[in-house]
Parts: C-alpha cells; sequence; structure tokens
C-alpha cells in the first residue's frame, strides 16, 4: 500500500499539469476568434486613410484576394457561431399548492406525531429540532398520511401523495404554457425518498402520453439538493439537442 500511494503521489504533479493544460486548450479554442482579431485591431489603428484607400484600389483589381478575404471571413464567423455555447431561459414555472385541509403547523405537526404514539421522548425532540431548523413555518403543508391518527405510511399513500403533486403541478403549467406534450424531448423527475416500480418519470410518460423517444431521467436517493442538480441536467441536455 505504501509503494501504491508513493506512485499517487509521485504522478498527482502530471495529472496536475495535464489539466491546465487541458484547460488553456479549452480557453484558447474558445476564443481563438477574438485572439485573430487583436492583432487586426491593432494593426488597424496604426494606419491612416492612405493605407486603406491602397488597400481598396489592390483589392479592386485582384478579384482572388477578394474571394480569399471573403472566404476566410464567412468560415471564422461560421465557425464562432458553431463553437458559441448555447443559452438556456428558464420560460415558465409552476409550484403546486395542495388545499388548505392539508395546511399544517409546527405545533399541529408535533400533536399530531405525540396522538400517535409511534416516537420516543428522544425522537420527539429531535423532531422538533429539526422542524425548527428546516424553516418549517405556519402555513406549512403536509401529506394526508401524516395527519391519520394512527399515521397511514403505506407505499399506496405514497402514490397518491406523488401523483397529486406532479400531476397537480404539470396540470397547471401546460394550461399555463399552452405547450403541446408532443413536443416536450426530455423530462427530468428528482425525489428524495419515494423511488418506486415503475418509476415517477413513468408514471408522467403514461399519464401525459409523452412521445416515444424522449429522453426521460428518474433522480432518486439524492436529497432536496438534488433539485439544482435535475435542473443542470436539463441544461445540459438542451445544449447538446
Amino acid at each position: 500500500m505504501e509503494v501504491e500511494n508513493k506512485e499517487i503521489l509521485d504522478n498527482e504533479p502530471n495529472s496536475v499539469k495535464l489539466k491546465y493544460v487541458k484547460l488553456g486548450y479549452h480557453y484558447l479554442v474558445s476564443n481563438a476568434m477574438y485572439l485573430f482579431l487583436v492583432p487586426l485591431t491593432i494593426a488597424s489603428t496604426h494606419l491612416s486613410v492612405e493605407h486603406f484607400i491602397r488597400l481598396f484600389n489592390y483589392l479592386k483589381f485582384n478579384l482572388l484576394s477578394i474571394t480569399l478575404c471573403t472566404a476566410l471571413a464567412v468560415f471564422l464567423a461560421t465557425l464562432h457561431l458553431m463553437r458559441r455555447a448555447k443559452q438556456v431561459y428558464l420560460l415558465n414555472f409552476v409550484c403546486y399548492k395542495p388545499e388548505p385541509g392539508l395546511m399544517c403547523s409546527r405545533e399541529a405537526f408535533t400533536e399530531a406525531s405525540k396522538r400517535n404514539r409511534s416516537f420516543s421522548e428522544e425522537s420527539l425532540a429531535f423532531q422538533k429540532k429539526i422542524l425548527e431548523k428546516s424553516g418549517y413555518g405556519p402555513k406549512t403543508y403536509v401529506s394526508k398520511s401524516l395527519l391519520d391518527v394512527p399515521m397511514n405510511q403505506t407505499f399506496e399513500e405514497a402514490r397518491k401523495e406523488a401523483e397529486m403533486v406532479m400531476f397537480g403541478a404539470i396540470d397547471k403549467l401546460l394550461a399555463k404554457t399552452r405547450v403541446n406534450v408532443e413536443d416536450i424531448g426530455i423530462l427530468i423527475v428528482n425525489c428524495t425518498l419515494f423511488n418506486p416500480t415503475p418509476s415517477l418519470s413513468a408514471m408522467v410518460v403514461n399519464r401525459y402520453k409523452l412521445r416515444g423517444n424522449i429522453l426521460s431521467y428518474n433522480l432518486g436517493g439524492m436529497g432536496c439538493s438534488a433539485g439544482l442538480i435535475s435542473i443542470d441536467l436539463a441544461k445540459r441536455l438542451l445544449k447538446t439537442l
């Protein structure tokens, strides 16, 4: 193990150098158009009007030079447009809002947990601490299964909750944007804990009869912060299309 670790440490400087070489090459290729224009701009600032007149007269009687210059300009412009990164924008969004009956304050949620008699005093104290630090407010919504006594934490109830949130948000978004479901080419669904089979993304595809060649991704078990990962994944996919 010591020999392997030593070899890894010895090769680390080379890998770091290679990383910076690749990064430098990336910036060079990405900004080649600007690097090419810089010396031309500097040179043009030192030319007088007489020089431009001579250049115009020379090109006027030299068709080959005009053709080559035009072709070079078109080639560089096309290369710049092709290598330019595509811009991706968020045009619209919808947040699902449940019915008022599912609104539950922090105190009501704690009381419901006590009535279920499924948690020890230590667990209730830890639950209270989590609620205080997680931003749980007086108008927060919870699942109906968590308000039942005893709590109805079954697979079927979890599926109903997922369908309520997903389909409720998608229905509002489609009505708001008037997007045709046949025009949707990418679908990304993220859920932290509930990961059924068929997947949540498959439920959405079957519900809205999305096209068969849609790029469908189902992320799970990655925490609430995976919402940002989902947005980044959508951005990367849209740039490759």
